[in-house]
């Protein structure tokens, strides 16, 4: 499968970097037992214990090292650098991290060259799939004991994309939620709204609220430079999870029905009762053409001053605010999970992080194994003081996250109903995923009809 550059994600690491504080005090961590594998590690900021003994089947690792290669950098990456302190405390390896924002184009530019990292961070399963179809003898499937973490810690779906042809190579390292509304917990409060249940209830919910303030109360864009329209491809994904259920999703991204199927006019139908309503959007930004022109970056700021009341993004649009803005339940804004009227299931569109090596040394199998354990997962959210971060494995203890947003995206990501499916643009062929979807979104806001749009990326879909 061909993929692009995920200039989304770049995006949101600058976002997640400008929003964090730098001055983040260093965790002081110490080995007992020794560095060759015996006994554990503890943070003495938070007596949270990392199991030594894990590692003993690798061998004596004392004096190894492993690279890294990322397109996690700037406070992001500190915190992930931090994260690993206690790991090699235990076993006397050391990791060389390389963090770049040129990730994606460069990792494949040294992988033709042989001059590949030991591990690196592939921010989406399109970019996998592309490393083992063109590199086949270059990337490694991963040891027994990440795979078996995997199926301890991750759902199925969690584990599938970390899967080609049949064989396990990348475990899920963090992830973020995307199925989320945001509004102000103060215009709740003073309006005695609840927070809705089910998609009809949100529906009803935006009615009332239309009906109170005489005008729109929705806020949404989507540009976004070069990646504009992206926010929208989100919009129509949760909506695509919530009409026609994973098993259509799955199809959907994978070509198996057409773009233009019938599933796929109604997910569009169903974000247009909000999006093509003008009666519930642009608040204070404009009319329904408005949506294709405003940065997706400030198009909730309406919160905070009244002229907007609910608007859709994911966990990380928590980076985007103000300074000074406070994020909770009883702050200047908080999210709630966008609702769906099924009842088997609660569908939730993610993103993240998979794991790939490209060496099978003891101290690369033993350091993929550590990144997919209860062990690192605790020992991030330890590193990530500041908020910002959180994964689907489901040894995360909560509690240590930072923030009540991490809290309540690790709730959503381990409620025994959730279903996790992967961004759909990032799973797409570039040329669809990155390209016509994209722009058929920014068509969509700017006078094309829904059945205009879908045509037109099904006619632009590889043949091939």
């Amino acid at each position: 499968m061909t993929t692009r550059t995920t200039t989304r994600t770049r995006r949101r690491r600058r976002m997640l970097a400008a929003g964090a504080s730098t001055a983040v005090a260093a965790l002081a961590l110490a080995a007992c037992g020794g560095g060759g594998g015996g006994g554990g590690a503890t943070s003495a900021a938070s007596q949270y214990p990392i199991d030594c003994s894990a590692y003993k089947a690798f061998g004596d690792l004392k004096g190894k090292s492993v690279s890294v290669y990322t397109s996690i950098t700037d406070t992001e990456g500190d915190a992930q650098q931090r994260s690993y302190k206690a790991w090699e405390d235990c076993t006397g390896v050391t990791i060389n991290y390389e963090g770049s924002r040129e990730f994606e184009a460069q990792l494949l530019v040294r992988l033709q060259a042989g001059n590949q990292p030991d591990i690196a961070y592939l921010p989406q399963p399109g970019l996998l799939n592309t490393v083992v179809n063109d590199f086949p003898d270059k990337i490694k499937p991963a040891p027994q004991q990440t795979a078996d973490n995997v199926d301890k810690y991750f759902s199925k779906s969690w584990k599938d994309y970390g899967t080609v042809n049949g064989k396990f190579y990348a475990a899920p390292l963090g992830a973020n939620v995307k199925s989320f509304v945001w509004y102000s917990p103060q215009d709740f409060k003073d309006n005695g709204y609840k927070v809705p249940e089910t998609w009809s209830d949100l529906l009803a919910l935006t009615k009332t609220m239309h009906d109170k303030a005489n005008g729109p109360v929705w806020c949404a864009g989507i540009e976004s430079g070069d990646a504009t329209g992206w926010p929208g491809t989100d919009w129509i994904e949760d909506m695509m999870l919530r009409t026609a259920g994973p098993d259509m999703y799955d199809k959907w991204w994978q070509h198996k029905i057409p773009f233009n199927d019938p599933s796929v006019v109604k997910a569009f139908d169903e974000a247009g009762k909000v999006l093509q309503n003008a009666d519930y959007v642009n608040a204070g930004l404009g009319g329904i053409d408005s949506i294709a022109t405003t940065p997706w970056t400030d198009a909730g700021f309406g919160l905070l001053d009244g002229t907007c009341e609910l608007s859709r993004a994911a966990n990380f649009y928590a980076a985007n605010w103000p300074a000074g803005t406070k994020v909770g339940e009883n702050g200047d804004v908080f999210a709630f999970y966008l609702p769906t009227d099924q009842t088997d299931i609660k569908p939730v569109a993610v993103g993240g992080e998979f794991v790939a090596a490209f060496a099978d040394r003891p101290e690369v199998q033993a350091f993929q194994t550590f990144l997919s354990s209860a062990d690192w997962a605790n020992s991030k959210a330890v590193a990530t003081p500041d908020g910002g971060w959180v994964s689907a494995n489901t040894g995360l203890k909560p509690g240590l996250l930072a923030s009540e947003l991490d809290k309540k995206s690790a709730e959503i990501l381990a409620d025994p109903k959730a279903v996790a499916r992967f961004d759909a643009s990032d799973l797409m062929p570039g040329p669809v995923g990155a390209g016509t979807f994209w722009k058929g979104m920014v068509d969509w806001f700017t006078g094309k009809s829904t059945q205009q749009v879908v045509d037109a990326v099904e006619a632009s879909w590889p043949k091939s």
